[in-house]
């Protein structure tokens, strides 16, 4: 578990545009670990963080930075209830969250938003599963 920079972006809901911006990422050689995509808005977890972000405003996108939390889990039945129950049970409510495991994979990476992420660690340190 680590806590980690997001990068939250406007996105214009129309056809093509979150290709144009993951075009402008690819073209710098930012490589896309975790997206979700709401609406008008996409959350990006990316491997040169401040490249991506330079990218992003240089061509004109309204972009705001994030701390979140990413979390591997087991690809089992019932890894990620187990997390949030903690977190529920501790009183911190999950805003959002995005997670992906290929078929056969062995982990899987969460990407959550909590209103506190210290409190969040502490609660799950040692709780990975």
């Amino acid at each position: 578990m680590e806590k980690i920079k997001e990068l939250f972006v406007v996105v214009e809901n129309r056809a093509g545009a979150l290709g144009e911006l993951l075009g402008h990422l690819g073209r710098e050689k930012v490589n896309i670990e975790a997206i979700g995509l709401f609406g008008d808005t996409a959350k990006l977890s990316v491997s040169d963080f401040e490249r991506a972000r330079k990218v992003l405003l240089t061509n004109n996108y309204q972009v705001e930075t994030r701390d979140v939390l990413r979390i591997d889990l087991n690809n089992k039945p019932g890894s990620f209830a187990f997390i949030a129950s903690r977190l529920g049970s501790a009183g911190l409510n999950i805003d959002y969250c995005y997670a992906t495991v290929g078929k056969g994979q062995k982990n899987a990476s969460v990407i959550i938003d909590v209103g506190d992420l210290d409190k969040a660690m502490s609660v799950l340190e040692g709780a990975e599963r």
